[in-house]
């Protein structure tokens, strides 16, 4: 029995499978669409699909480094069990490693590429681990620094990947630099890298903070608006050392005492070259995503009120 481009759709809409196994599904049956539902189940992809539905909040962030190009990435799975596996930990470090070799522009490109070590796609090899490890698994997020010196950091096995991307001038190796800097970021999460990067607007916004604490303050109410307006310009320089990673004190206080840009700068002295700080990226496992909390006792309370009224 023949088979059509919309009958692959339609597959595909029953059954939430990739349109490649919906294809090979209806080939294998013939066309016959109850078939190809069978076929697909008893391959596993189609119970691999129904996990798809379920909340995936737990996981690793990786941040590692591919002949010289950086890489972070965030897998995640729906329990902290599952991410410890050396099934998914092997998963995720392949998948940093498709992003530095293969250069995918997002996150569907990714899932396009060829899996490392595979003639399957990422795609395909996805579907199987969702049915060897038996949770659903999504690729949240990447990163890919291919210029400059790149230089990773896990924190706690995963649920922080920092990578710090640096300017290096002469032969001196940063790599512990760049660690302390990733650390720093770990331990502190900064808003911004750094002071000339805060909008107008947020350094405006925490102007009006500064005032109005004035003003409820009764030793400060009194004050002229020029007066508070100068305290306030005073403290945004407190804002920054708090919000901004390089005029953050560092907190690595046994090797420098002072800010987390006088860090560089010295160690980079020390070093005999020089070092800049160019970008960076933090990846929280599991940031954002809202996870189901099942509360039982709440659950049974509502029913009893429901079956009361």
């Amino acid at each position: 029995m023949a088979f059509t481009a919309q009958d692959v759709k339609k597959l595909r809409e029953m059954t939430n499978v990739g349109m490649m196994d919906c294809k090979k599904a209806l080939q294998a049956t013939d066309g016959d669409m109850d078939k190809a539902v069978d076929w697909l189940r008893e391959k596993g992809l189609a119970k691999a699909a129904k996990k798809a539905d379920r909340i995936a909040a737990e996981g690793v962030a990786l941040a590692t480094v591919v002949d010289g190009i950086g890489v972070v990435i965030e897998v995640n799975s729906e329990t902290d069990f599952a991410a410890k596996t050396d099934a998914f930990q092997d998963l995720v470090k392949n998948l940093a490693v498709a992003v530095a070799i293969q250069n995918p522009a997002d996150v569907e490109a990714l899932k396009a590429c060829k899996y490392p070590g595979s003639d399957l796609t990422v795609t395909e090899i996805l579907q199987e681990k969702v049915m060897s490890i038996g949770e659903n698994i999504q690729i949240r997020r990447f990163t890919r620094f291919a210029e400059n010196t790149s230089v990773a950091y896990v924190h706690a096995g995963g649920s922080h990947g920092v990578l710090v991307n640096l300017a290096v001038e002469g032969d001196i190796d940063a790599t512990e630099v760049g660690k302390n800097v990733a650390m720093q970021i770990a331990a502190m999460s900064p808003k911004y890298w750094d002071k000339t990067l805060v909008p107008q607007a947020d350094v405006d916004h925490e102007m009006q903070v500064q005032v109005a604490l004035m003003d409820n303050d009764p030793k400060m109410a009194n004050k002229p608006a020029q007066i508070k307006e100068k305290i306030a310009t005073g403290k945004i320089n407190a804002f920054f050392k708090e919000s901004c990673l390089l005029q953050q004190d560092f907190v690595r206080s046994d090797l420098f005492q002072g800010s987390v840009e006088g860090y560089i700068a010295d160690a980079a002295k020390k070093l005999g070259g020089k070092v800049k700080f160019v970008d960076a990226v933090h990846y929280v496992k599991g940031e954002g995503i809202e996870k189901k909390v099942d509360d039982f006792a709440a659950e049974v309370a509502a029913q009893i009120a429901g079956a009361h009224k």
